[in-house]
């Protein structure tokens, strides 16, 4: 993937993450069973989450994150798939042909 390419993806990836606008949001069994405001809070640090850095984000994408909330620790992650959901995309810079998929999951379900 071109440099460019590169960051129309964390470009991409930034809007779906902080709006949860264009694509899914899952959330394994684990986060699921949490306490409601628990859920919340987790849901609400995603989509503010920008401690990106060369060591946990080297191509820049902005497609994965870790995060502490009540002594627990999250993992966040975003894949892309064609539009049918039933392989990955060719091309995860060009939404006509890309779902994207955030998971959220304690950090023990990964």
């Amino acid at each position: 993937m071109s440099d460019r390419n590169t960051k129309t993806v964390g470009e991409l990836n930034d809007a779906f993450r902080t709006t949860f606008s264009g694509g899914s949001v899952v959330m394994t069994s684990g986060v699921s069973a949490l306490p409601p405001e628990t859920k919340a809070a987790v849901l609400d640090k995603v989509k503010a989450f920008d401690a990106f850095s060369p060591d946990n984000d080297p191509y820049g994408e902005h497609d994965f994150g870790s995060f502490e909330h009540t002594e627990q620790k999250f993992f966040w992650k975003i894949d892309y798939y064609n539009k049918a959901m039933d392989a990955g995309s060719e091309d995860p810079s060009d939404p006509a042909q890309t779902t994207r998929v955030l998971t959220i999951m304690l950090a023990e379900e990964y």
